[in-house]
């Protein structure tokens, strides 16, 4: 019997210097690194596989409650056309009733297919792609104030062969570099991360005041502060950034002539030439039922009915009972991906998917309550149901975004406590110190 090929001996060299003179494996045996091996993998399989893999993953239900507000949305676009293509014609050219159904019906196909597309990302590509829309966007707000293009007194877009608003692609951006900066705690629990996107939020405000686009800024603050709650900041600080909050509002009262207007018009009641109200009337003309179809009046004194005051035309057309399964069709959105969210274990993942949630649900109520009179006036869109361009495309971005985060396998086990673990942890944990405390106290 020959002896084992011990490590170090001479006959396990005299193998190693055969083995490494010739042949594929050269320096001896590849080592086994599981991630170059999985992008190896992903690489090699089919088109077809990878839709499987996307289909299994992917969240249905939320994927199921967009296509259904999309769907509201193109309803809600018909009967609004009408009125918008008969304000906007002019002697010289006459736009069919059915306009600007067309064309949203051309953007929705549009907004799908990047939807669609972003959602097959991973969770770490989306994340870049998030970064670099952070970046590239408020490169782009800064050239607004220089080369931009003033539509109704505004100057937020941009021309480069079609016209798109910066602001509009830089919010789910904000949210994952936000979300991406505050997951950094878990390294180190002394980085400032709330004063980098403090700092972050400053230079993004200050560029859409000087639009302006107040209704876009306390948006974006309110994203922020959830994310800010949602990382566990401590009271003390949660006080000190409620308190600057509330001093900022002050001073854009006093200081910005634009806001300051908007506040005045909603707090002193409108007329009956105001917009808002308007929109009102026109929301609550159609009734519980609503008057039908292409049947609406009062729609056609509405301005931007196709966008920013399609919710009242849903009123006047369909009723307020079609108005309320719209909201609670974003309710059902927003809770969805708080459900699915309660498992997460992922820091980065739980902020960044609830922020988006937060910035999707958020404009849609503000949207909402601009319609009903009970907050200002904010030049918003209804998202995935007013017309738009390149507002739509962002909006699908966004979701697109949200669709990838939320992506996980349903046959692999968390390796860590995920939120709602730790919630029952904690709860465990008082429970055994209330007993505690009991035992203690029988004995005395």
């Amino acid at each position: 019997m020959s002896a084992p090929d011990l490590p170090g001996t001479r006959r396990a060299s005299q193998r190693w210097t055969q083995s490494s003179s010739f042949g594929p494996h050269a320096f001896g045996p590849r080592p086994y690194v599981p991630r170059a091996a999985n992008r190896e993998q992903r690489h090699s399989l089919s088109r077809w596989s990878q839709i499987k893999i996307w289909w299994r993953e992917v969240d249905r239900a939320l994927l199921c409650l967009i296509f259904v507000i999309m769907a509201f949305g193109a309803v809600a676009v018909a009967a609004g056309s009408t009125a918008s293509a008969r304000r906007l014609s002019t002697a010289s050219e006459t736009l069919p009733d059915l306009y600007f159904f067309y064309r949203h019906m051309v953007w929705q196909v549009v907004g799908v297919a990047v939807m669609i597309g972003v959602s097959f990302l991973s969770r770490e590509n989306a994340r870049r792609l998030g970064l670099v829309l952070a970046v590239g966007m408020t490169g782009a707000l800064l050239l607004v104030p220089i080369v931009g293009t003033e539509v109704n007194g505004a100057q937020r877009w941009l021309e480069i062969g079609m016209r798109f608003q910066p602001s509009e692609f830089l919010k789910p951006g904000f949210v994952i570099f936000v979300a991406w900066i505050l997951s950094w705690r878990l390294r180190d629990p002394n980085l400032p991360v709330v004063s980098l996107t403090a700092i972050a939020l400053g230079i993004v405000a200050i560029l859409l005041m000087m639009q302006p686009n107040l209704g876009g800024t306390i948006l974006f603050i309110g994203v922020w502060f959830v994310l800010i709650l949602l990382s566990g900041v401590p009271v003390q600080r949660l006080s000190i950034l409620v308190g600057a909050g509330l001093a900022a509002f002050t001073a854009t009262y006093f200081l910005y002539d634009n806001a300051r207007n908007r506040i005045d018009a909603f707090l002193g009641g409108g007329t009956a030439f105001d917009q808002v109200d308007l929109a009102e009337r026109t929301l609550l003309a159609g009734g519980w039922l609503g008057s039908g179809y292409g049947l609406g009046i009062r729609k056609m004194t509405l301005p931007e009915a196709h966008t920013d005051y399609i919710f009242s035309v849903i009123g006047e057309e369909f009723g307020l009972i079609a108005c309320a399964l719209v909201v609670i069709a974003y309710l059902a959105f927003v809770s969805r991906v708080l459900m699915k969210l309660i498992d997460e274990e992922d820091l980065f993942a739980l902020l960044a998917g609830s922020g988006l949630a937060a910035l999707f649900g958020g404009q849609a109520f503000i949207n909402i309550l601009v319609n009903l009179q009970l907050f200002p006036s904010k030049g918003m869109t209804l998202p995935l149901i007013s017309y738009g361009g390149s507002s739509t495309i962002a909006i699908c971005l966004t979701v697109g975004l949200l669709l990838a985060i939320t992506k996980r396998n349903p046959f692999l086990r968390r390796e860590t406590r995920g939120v709602r673990d730790l919630l029952g942890f904690s709860q465990e944990r008082g429970n055994q110190r209330d007993v505690t405390k009991r035992i203690k106290g029988a004995r005395i």
